[in-house]
């Protein structure tokens, strides 16, 4: 097939296009680059990869066509990213996707990274129909841009919980992850909300779950699907010390308010019934990120002596 992956140098983006050229798909990956270019350094000898350097607010007909599939990744990600540039988050996760699906043929299957984080505060037996409730901008821009990709047919939206794991672009503000690299550089943790729960998928699961619903996309497509296992419903407090069980750190439970207020549990019922399961543990994940964070630093990649 030929694929189409928009913010494909990111930190899921990057590792779904290495993952459809071992399959011997031909891949484009659509960025800016924003954030560089190493990301890609190890993919572009491949020739069944093609790179396109462009911002998704600039997005036009010719960069759409002939693909079979579009994976929709680009976006600003998370709270404090969207909460600091928020008009960028309008422009970049609502607009452009808006353009985007304006300019996508009927017959080319779009999928859609969605996110539970607006179920907000929800509580228990989160499935695809519960109301959404977002409490942030990045909540409220994803909702948004989910629901214009819906409007569309031949259109999927997966709704992934909380990633975590290492990537070749990291993303070190995702909950797990930066719980890791605060244990381990800062030798502790402070706990907003501690006891609230929301749910967890390990990086390389998340990519199974896009490849699965490419090969599914008959069945699944003009549907939402949550994407995870309710095995991996996790307090703040769960995550931390499953952390604590490999790094020796203090955690501090703070009594001020989260200013990212999230507590839910999810069902997974829809997608598990087609036959997606996940495999990676936490403590599968919290490892490779230990390892990881033993010697990278975040904005100090080099000793100057």
């Amino acid at each position: 097939m030929n694929i189409l992956i928009t913010g494909g140098a990111g930190y899921k983006g990057v590792k779904l296009a290495q993952a459809l050229l071992e399959r011997g798909e031909d891949v484009t990956i659509l960025d800016n680059f924003m954030y560089g270019y190493d990301s890609v350094l190890h993919l572009v000898n491949d020739p069944k990869l093609s790179v396109v350097q462009l911002d998704i607010r600039n997005i036009n007909a010719p960069a759409l066509a002939h693909y079979d599939a579009v994976y929709h990744l680009a976006g600003i990600s998370g709270m404090p990213a969207c909460a600091s540039n928020p008009d960028s988050a309008e422009a970049i996760n609502v607009a452009a996707t808006r353009k985007m699906t304006s300019l996508i043929q009927k017959n080319q299957l779009l999928i859609y990274a969605s996110t539970t984080s607006f179920y907000g505060a929800s509580g228990e037996g989160c499935d695809e129909t519960v109301p959404t409730q977002p409490v942030s901008i990045y909540g409220r821009t994803k909702y948004e841009a989910e629901k214009i990709v819906m409007q569309r047919e031949n259109s999927i939206a997966l709704r992934f919980a909380t990633v975590y794991g290492t990537a070749a672009r990291m993303r070190n503000d995702l909950l797990v992850n930066d719980f890791t690299y605060k244990a381990i550089h800062e030798r502790s943790i402070v706990l907003f909300a501690g006891h609230s729960k929301r749910t967890f998928i390990h990086i390389d699961d998340a990519i199974g779950a896009y490849v699965f619903a490419l090969d599914n996309g008959t069945t699944m497509t003009n549907n939402i699907y949550n994407v995870g296992d309710e095995s991996l419903n996790f307090s703040k407090i769960d995550i931390a010390n499953t952390i604590r069980k490999y790094v020796d750190f203090e955690i501090v439970n703070s009594s001020l308010p989260d200013l990212d207020v999230r507590n839910f549990l999810v069902s997974f019922e829809k997608i598990r019934k087609l036959g997606y399961t996940t495999k990676r543990s936490l403590d599968a994940g919290i490892k490779d990120l230990i390892k990881l964070y033993r010697f990278y630093r975040v904005y100090s990649h080099y000793n100057i002596i």
